[in-house]
């Protein structure tokens, strides 16, 4: 936790949208059990995951796990959950079950305030339609929804934790973040 901020640490080796990275499953696996209050496990091929991965990170953690996906169906929910996820990113939808355990990511600002303030959502920076950054900040979509809300996409250091974000989901930049961690306990 960083200040009151849960760590969401992201195991992706890879993205759509040209990212590969220079350290193993296993090797982000470590750092993200190490500084994660929650670890997200990626079960979209596109990101180069896996459901088996969510069975591979459960027997290595006692920690809560994400399973991160788009989650198109109400199924994919159920088969996280049973490889071993406690929790689901469900993008651009409300799922018709388990709601209390689906993180909810709205593609757009209108979806993001229609959701009920008691879901926990996640506003992502980046559109997951082209890779892209949205123009629209979480400063913003924090002043749209008033519940929980996570900030996703383009945190490099601590010093890009907003404020008033109850969580932070660390991916891309997992390594760089780690370390301006580890600088502030050991200053």
């Amino acid at each position: 936790m960083y200040k009151n901020t849960t760590i969401i640490a992201e195991v992706k080796t890879s993205s759509p949208f040209g990212w590969t990275s220079t350290q193993s499953w296993d090797e982000l696996f470590e750092t993200a059990n190490n500084v994660g209050d929650i670890l997200s496990i990626h079960t979209d091929k596109r990101w180069n995951g896996s459901f088996d991965l969510l069975k591979k990170a459960r027997s290595r953690t006692n920690k809560p796990i994400l399973a991160k996906g788009i989650h198109n169906s109400d199924d994919d929910i159920t088969k996280a959950l049973s490889m071993g996820a406690d929790m689901v990113l469900v993008v651009g939808r409300t799922p018709r079950i388990h709601a209390e355990k689906c993180l909810i990511e709205p593609y757009t600002f209108s979806e993001l305030s229609a959701l009920d303030p008691s879901t926990k959502a996640v506003w992502n920076s980046r559109d997951l339609s082209d890779g892209s950054f949205k123009k629209d900040t979480f400063t913003k979509a924090r002043e749209e929804f008033p519940g929980w809300l996570c900030q996703a996409s383009n945190i490099t250091s601590i010093d890009d934790v907003h404020t008033k974000a109850d969580a932070v989901l660390v991916g891309t930049h997992l390594i760089e973040f780690a370390q301006s961690l580890n600088q502030l306990i050991t200053s």
